[in-house]
């Protein structure tokens, strides 16, 4: 079963650099716009499949396609960092940020969701969809660390690596999925 997945992480937040992960923020003036930029000229898809965190939700309702909301496209959650700013992660947590950015998959955060588990709710999502929508191109409108993975898995990066893939706010992305294997053919941040 083939697929081609947009991906298209949300614009910048009310809580800027903060880790939000499950927290629902609003996207600011800006991240509108970033998303806007992104999107112009690009699709047509065949239906937005959306994260329901507002920051996402609200953007792909605007536009005109049809939308699911898919919630095991939302971002990992963080557990204690949750709303804190990486230089208060470092601050309060320096000995488990540097082995979870060594080793996210086997080191998680305080109280957070693991990385395995997180991995697994997300490729069972895009599972179901290529069930659901076989052939078709969508637009998945989600978080940085759902592409994060996904962009990881198509170019080869190594588990201990995985946060070391960049994904921009308001960046898209196109992946081809066929028989639970992707693989990426463009990348472009909104400017």
């Amino acid at each position: 079963m083939n697929l081609r997945l947009s991906l298209l992480r949300h614009g910048e937040t009310e809580l800027g650099g903060a880790l939000r992960g499950s927290l629902d923020d609003a996207l600011t003036p800006a991240g509108w716009a970033q998303m806007q930029a992104a999107v112009q000229g690009q699709g047509p898809w065949n239906r937005v499949v959306s994260s329901p965190l507002q920051r996402c939700a609200g953007f792909a309702a605007t536009l005109g396609s049809p939308l699911v909301l898919e919630p095991r496209l939302q971002e990992l959650h963080f557990g204690d960092w949750e709303g804190m700013a990486l230089a208060q992660v470092h601050e309060q947590y320096s000995e488990a940020l540097g082995r979870f950015w060594a080793s996210p998959y086997e080191h998680t955060p305080p109280n957070a969701e693991p990385v395995a588990a997180f991995a697994e709710r997300v490729w069972a999502a895009l599972a179901d969809l290529a069930r659901r929508y076989p052939g078709e191109h969508l637009l998945l409108v989600t978080h940085g660390g759902v592409m994060r993975l996904l962009l990881a898995a198509a170019r080869g990066v190594p588990r201990d690596a995985l946060l070391q893939v960049a994904v921009t706010h308001g960046q898209l992305s196109t992946l081809i999925w066929q028989n639970g294997e992707v693989s990426e053919v463009t990348t472009c941040s909104a400017a």
